[in-house]
């Protein structure tokens, strides 16, 4: 066996058009393997020159597409062949980032693949009922790709989850266990100034698509009145913002160092949905501050009740009303050093150091 210097590695990540969870989970991978090369079936050549300006990107014949970064969920019924067309034969290891389908790569025997999961597909499995109305043609699509997608998942050799819920779906639905490893949080800033808010405003940092409840949050803030910001952007941006009231404002995507001086200013922070891990909470802890979340998912492993934030139970606004009462009445119980020292444990170096041993044992 080679000494993991000598070890040949290779990293595959589904797509790079924007910078989310796992875009920023593959930089911190490409952080710790340089000289890896990185597959992926496409991408933003903007995106690569900011974020991966020293990486080797080798794209899938999907990028030859025009604009292929902008129609990309349009072709995901040529995905899985696209993805088991790379050519990893040379590689010692590869590790694929997966959103849906790098876990479907084809490796030879000799080599080690090692995936790191971020969920099973939820529109294939615990949330594909939400899309049984979309037709017949939708219907035969998913049901082809789930059997692809529960074959794929038997081929790596070692499942990642980013954290037990995400484990816990891969047992139900790839019956594999799986070693959980958080992704790593971004080193946080004070950030710049918060655009003259004042500093009694709560802050939500999320895609504006619907599974993420925005619709429910408005629609509680709209009843108390508070101040709400919004960060993001998404297909329902209009819709939501036509929902709000003048007590809530949209930033649309904004830098890190804007987002920080959010996050130093702000109340709390609002988590309104099931997270699978939940990034902006860690997020919003590292920087002292309390979350509100609903008691599911990525959540439930992160917020200390009474201790860096509340839970809500019922995804519906008069539960989260009520979550955001007990915040303010509960205010001086939250101690901003507590709180982050709570967020440190997720750091970059704890990840780096996790995935290292797993990568090379050591």
């Amino acid at each position: 066996m080679s000494s993991p210097s000598a070890r040949k590695i290779a990293i595959v990540h589904d797509w790079f058009v924007t910078v989310g969870g796992a875009e920023r989970v593959l930089i911190a991978l490409h952080r710790l393997w340089p000289e890896a090369p990185i597959y992926t079936l496409l991408y933003k050549s903007s995106a690569v020159r900011r974020w991966l300006p020293d990486a080797t990107v080798i794209a899938s014949g999907l990028q030859r597409i025009p604009f292929a970064w902008r129609v990309y969920p349009y072709l995901a019924p040529a995905m899985p062949s696209a993805v088991e067309s790379f050519d990893l034969s040379s590689y010692d290891t590869v590790i694929s980032s997966s959103v849906l389908f790098s876990k479907g790569i084809v490796v030879r025997p000799g080599t080690r693949h090692i995936c790191y999961c971020y969920s099973p597909a939820r529109m294939l499995w615990d949330r594909s009922a939400a899309y049984e109305r979309r037709g017949i043609a939708s219907r035969i699509y998913r049901h082809a790709l789930r059997a692809w997608d529960q074959a794929a998942a038997q081929r790596p050799d070692e499942m990642v989850a980013i954290s037990n819920t995400v484990a816990t779906r891969i047992a139900k639905y790839y019956r594999r266990p799986a070693i959980v490893v958080p992704p790593p949080t971004r080193q946080v800033g004070e950030g710049t100034a918060n655009a003259g808010l004042p500093d009694d405003y709560y802050l939500i940092v999320s895609r504006m698509v619907p599974h993420k409840a925005l619709d429910m949050a408005i629609d509680a803030f709209a009843k108390l009145r508070y101040r709400l910001v919004v960060v993001g952007d998404g297909p329902l941006k209009i819709r939501t913002q036509q929902r709000a009231g003048a007590n809530i404002s949209f930033t649309g995507w904004i830098s890190d160092d804007a987002l920080d001086g959010l996050y130093e200013h702000c109340r709390a922070v609002i988590m309104p949905n099931e997270e699978d891990w939940g990034m902006t909470a860690i997020e919003a802890m590292a920087h002292g501050k309390p979350v509100l979340a609903l008691r599911k998912g990525g959540a439930t492993e992160t917020v200390l009740e009474g201790v860096t934030g509340e839970f809500f139970d019922d995804p519906i606004p008069e539960a989260l009303a009520d979550g955001l009462k007990r915040l303010r009445t509960n205010v001086h119980s939250y101690d901003a050093q507590n709180i982050r020292s709570h967020a440190a444990q997720w750091g970059t170096d704890q990840f780096e150091q996790r995935m290292r041993t797993i990568v090379e044992g050591v």
